[in-house]
Formats: structure tokens, sequence, C-alpha cells
């Protein structure tokens, strides 16, 4: 027990970067034949952390990724819906602050899953584990759109 508590601290410490086994075995057994808007929160770091030692700043790595990566994301018919620069948090932790935030739609769940565990992905997501200091990434359906929150 106090081997997993250690590295659920050294998880919190380092950011939430990769999900954890729960986490995308929960995500593996929602429905896979719907569409899925995925919502993106990202806190860069100043400096990348390359396994190689390689320099960047975050914000670099972050491109690289996001250029290499796109070409698998296309071909399982995902797209940006909407992008946003976070300018404050009016509610939540006064210190939890994003980067960068955007929508993804994917065709479905089944297509998310094809690009995350494609080879060609796999060879180039080092570059955002490189970048990222933080980020929540958070599966939504979709709902009819109202005239009122609720």
């Amino acid at each position: 027990m106090l081997q997993v508590s250690k590295q659920k601290e050294m998880r919190t410490m380092a950011g939430n970067i990769d999900p954890t086994r729960e986490q995308f075995d929960f995500f593996k057994n929602l429905p896979r034949d719907t569409p899925v808007l995925m919502l993106n929160l990202i806190r860069l770091l100043d400096k990348a952390r390359y396994a190689d030692g390689r320099e960047a700043s975050g914000a670099e790595a972050y491109a690289s990724y996001g250029r290499e990566s796109h070409p698998i994301f296309s071909k399982v018919g995902g797209e940006i819906i909407w992008r946003g620069n976070p300018e404050a948090v009016l509610i939540g932790p006064a210190d939890e602050h994003w980067d960068i935030a955007f929508i993804a739609r994917y065709p479905s769940a089944g297509q998310f899953m094809a690009m995350v565990t494609d080879p060609d992905y796999q060879a180039v997501v080092y570059h955002r584990q490189a970048a990222v200091a933080d980020s929540r990434l958070i599966r939504m359906g979709e709902l009819p759109v109202t005239d009122s929150f609720g």
C-alpha cells in the first residue's frame, strides 16, 4: 500500500500527463460507437524534459507533438472544434492555470482508441510527455444545445 501511495504522490508532483491504468480501463469500458468530445487543458513546462537531453521549450515540444500527430489525428476523423486562450480561473483553485485549451471531436471513442494505439502516434507522443507539466483530458458526450444552463 505504501508503494501505491508513493506512486500517486509522485504522479501528483509530476502532474497529470498520461492516464493511469485505472483511468484508461474505465475509458475503454465506456461505449465506443458514439461521437466523443475531448476537453483538453494543458499546462506546459518552461523547458521540455526530453529523455535524450535535447533542448526545447515546452511550447516548442508541444508544437512538435501537434505537427507530428496531426496526420494520425486526421486519419481517424479527429477535428478541433473549439480552441481558446485561458485567461483566468473564476471558479476553481486560484493557482491552477492552463496555457492551452481546446476541444477535439472524434467520430467515436473507438476512433480515439485507434489513434492512441496507432504505432505512428506512439512514436511521437513523447513530445507531449516532454512538453506537459500538467493536463486534463475529459471525455464528454454530445448533448443538444439549448438556451439555458440546465
